[in-house]
C-alpha cells in the first residue's frame, strides 16, 4: 500500500513518461446504430483546449502502460462537458496517462453527444456508446492483456452521469449483443458527477439528454440514485462542497443510495475546488488520484 501511494504522489511530475496512445478504434465498424443521415453542417470540431463537439462517429482509444508494468486492470474513461461537448484533455488523455502510471490499461471514449439532428432517439445515444465501449473492451480483453473481470469505468461531470447510467442500467442493453457479453462494469469512479435529474440536477445536462419538457418517468429513469440495486458495482466518489455547477448533493444522494443497497462505496469531499478541476484540485495539496489508487488496491483490482 505504502509503495503504491508513494508512486502515485510522484505521478503528476512524471506523467508524460507514461501512456502509449494507440490509434482510435471505431466503436461500430459496421455502422453507428440509432443514427440519422449526418447533415453537412454537423461537423466534428476540436479546439486548442481539446474541447470536442458534434461527435457523430464515436471511437475508443487504448492507452497502454509501459511494457512490463500492466497489472491486468482496465478503465474506460468518459470525459464531461454537459452532454454538449467533451473535455478531452484534463478529463480524458490526462486521466488515461495517470492510470497507465499505476499499471492500468485505459480506454478513452469519444462518445456521441445527444442530438435530434443525428439520432433517432437521443436519450439512449450516449448510453449505447458507453455499453459498446465496455462490451468491446471485454471482448478484446485477451489481446490487450486485460482481465475481463477487472474492467472499471470513470466519468467526470456529465461523463459521470453517463458512467453512473452505465453502472445502473446495464440490465437494459441498448446495443446489439448477440453473444450476451456483460456490459456491467466491475467498478465505477464518479468525479463531481451529475447523478440526479431532479431538483439538484445540472439543468444543461438534463435538457441536452432528455429535452426541456421530459416526463416524470424519464426524469426518474435517468436519476441514477433511484436506479441503484444490490448489483450496482462498487463505487468511488469525488466532489467539492462548493461546486456551483453540479451540486454536491448529487454525490451525497448516490452515496446514500449505494449504502442503503449495501454496495461498497467510498466518497471524498473537498471543501473547495468548484467544478471541473480534472486531475489536480488547485485549492489543496491533496490528490484524489492517490485515494482512487489506494481504493483500487484495497479492492484487489491492481493485483496482477
Amino acid at each position: 500500500m505504502k509503495t503504491l501511494l508513494a508512486a502515485s504522489i510522484l505521478m503528476i511530475s512524471t506523467i508524460a513518461a507514461f501512456g502509449q496512445e494507440q490509434k482510435p478504434l471505431l466503436l461500430y465498424p459496421a455502422g453507428v446504430p440509432n443514427s440519422k443521415p449526418i447533415p453537412a453542417r454537423y461537423i466534428e470540431a476540436i479546439n486548442e483546449t481539446s474541447w470536442i463537439t458534434k461527435v457523430s462517429i464515436p471511437t475508443i482509444t487504448p492507452y497502454l502502460p509501459e511494457k512490463g508494468t500492466a497489472n491486468g486492470a482496465a478503465i474506460v474513461i468518459f470525459p464531461g462537458g454537459g452532454y454538449g461537448g467533451l473535455a478531452n484533455k484534463h478529463e480524458g488523455t490526462d486521466i488515461a496517462k495517470a492510470f497507465n502510471s499505476i499499471g492500468v490499461t485505459a480506454f478513452l471514449v469519444k462518445y456521441r453527444l445527444p442530438s435530434d439532428e443525428i439520432m433517432v432517439d437521443k436519450t439512449i445515444g450516449p448510453l449505447q456508446d458507453a455499453q459498446r465501449a465496455i462490451q468491446m473492451v471485454r471482448q478484446g480483453a485477451a489481446g490487450w492483456g486485460v482481465d475481463p473481470n477487472r474492467i472499471g469505468i470513470i466519468g467526470f461531470s456529465a461523463g459521470g452521469h453517463l458512467a453512473s447510467t452505465a453502472g445502473t442500467h446495464f440490465d437494459k442493453v441498448v446495443i446489439e449483443n448477440k453473444d450476451n457479453i456483460s456490459v456491467r462494469p466491475d467498478f465505477m469512479m464518479l468525479i463531481y458527477p451529475v447523478i440526479s435529474f431532479g431538483p439538484k440536477a445540472h439543468v444543461g445536462s438534463r435538457e441536452n439528454l432528455i429535452g426541456k419538457t421530459p416526463s416524470q418517468a424519464m426524469i426518474d429513469f435517468y436519476s441514477n440514485e433511484k436506479q441503484v440495486t444490490a448489483n450496482t458495482p462498487p463505487t468511488f466518489l469525488i466532489h467539492a462542497q462548493d461546486d456551483g455547477a453540479v451540486p454536491v448533493e448529487n454525490s451525497l444522494m448516490m452515496y446514500e443510495a449505494l449504502t442503503n443497497a449495501k454496495v461498497k462505496v467510498e466518497m471524498h469531499l473537498f471543501q473547495n475546488g468548484g467544478h471541473g478541476f480534472g486531475m489536480p484540485n488547485p485549492t489543496t495539496k491533496e490528490k484524489w488520484f492517490d485515494w482512487a489508487a489506494a481504493w483500487m488496491e484495497a479492492n484487489g483490482w491492481l493485483k496482477k
